[in-house]
C-alpha cells in the first residue's frame, strides 16, 4: 500500500527501505515462470498493454526514486537510478519486446540495490 507523505517521518529508514523493497519486488520479480529461474513482476505484465502500461509503471518507478530522495540519496545516485527508470520506461514502450526487456533489466531492483548501497556507505561512514 503506497502511504501518505506524512507517514513517511513516522517510519524508520528500515522500515521504509522494506516497502520500497517491497514494491520494486512487486514491480520487477513477484513472480517465477515455472521451471526456470527466471522471475518477472507488473511492470512485464502491465507492458503489454499498449500505451497506459509502460506509463503506470514508469509513475511508480519514479516514486520510488521520490522516495530515495526524501531519503537522502545524493544526486549522482539519484542520477543513475533515474537513468534506470527513464530506459525501462522507454525501451518497455516497445511493444512485446518491451516487456521481454521489462523481465530481465528489473530497473527498480537495481535501484533498490543503488539505495542500499547507498546507505550502507552512510552507515559506515557514521561510525
Amino acid at each position: 500500500m503506497i502511504r501518505l507523505e506524512t507517514d513517511l517521518h513516522s517510519k524508520s529508514e528500515d522500515e521504509r527501505l522494506a516497502e520500497m523493497e517491497r514494491l520494486a519486488g512487486l514491480l520487477d520479480s513477484r513472480w517465477r515462470i515455472p521451471g526456470t529461474p527466471i522471475r518477472f513482476g507488473i511492470d512485464a505484465v502491465a507492458g503489454l498493454i499498449p500505451g497506459i502500461g509502460d506509463a503506470a509503471t514508469g509513475i511508480v518507478s519514479a516514486y520510488l526514486l521520490y522516495r530515495a530522495a526524501r531519503m537522502g540519496v545524493p544526486r549522482t545516485t539519484l542520477a543513475a537510478m533515474g537513468g534506470n527508470v527513464l530506459l525501462d520506461v522507454v525501451f518497455g514502450a516497445i511493444p512485446l519486446l518491451g516487456s521481454v526487456f521489462d523481465v530481465f533489466f528489473k530497473a527498480n531492483n537495481r535501484n533498490i540495490r543503488l539505495l542500499q548501497r547507498h546507505l550502507e556507505r552512510q552507515a559506515r561512514s557514521e561510525k
